[in-house]
């Protein structure tokens, strides 16, 4: 499997920052299941333009974050294509987003940003210094996990 047939599932967050830690949690949940299809997990952590080739180089890709849109804490949204590029492209709400969609914008520039994306979010409670997630966020995450299965499935076919 090389790097371009693959789904990048972009787990995005900080662990020390409570429910900002929510992407890094959704992909170890999902790198922990075997898998038959090709798809590559990756923590993000507080992104980096290191991570443009492998935007660049996805058939597809997933980011999972901690995102606010507005809702009650734990509630998970899907913004799939260019509902993702509205949500990601309005106003800033954090360091991710700017930088999320900073990377997307690039791999745009470049030619080589993938058609089929998504933003598997969840509104977060508390995203101050902190080793785990808030208990509406905890439990959201077999949600978010099954949101970005949903997505990898609805791709495949």
């Amino acid at each position: 499997m090389t790097s371009g047939d693959a789904v990048l599932v972009l787990g995005l967050g900080n662990r020390l920052l409570g429910d900002d830690a929510a992407g890094p949690l959704v992909v170890d949940a999902l790198a922990a299941t075997p898998r038959s299809d090709a798809t590559l997990f990756l923590d993000g952590g507080t992104i980096g333009l290191a991570l443009l080739p492998g935007i660049e180089d996805a058939a597809a890709f997933i980011a999972v974050d901690a995102a606010l849109f507005g809702a009650v804490p734990g509630t998970v949204r899907v913004f799939e294509g260019a509902a993702m590029d509205a949500q990601l492209g309005g106003r800033k709400r954090s360091a991710h987003e700017v930088a999320l969609f900073d990377l997307m914008a690039s791999a745009e520039l470049n030619g080589r940003l993938p058609a089929r994306r998504a933003l598997v979010a969840v509104e977060p409670l508390c995203t101050e210094l902190g080793l785990a997630p808030t208990a509406a966020v905890a439990a959201a995450i077999p949600g978010l996990c099954a949101a970005v299965n949903e997505l990898l499935g609805r791709w495949a076919r």
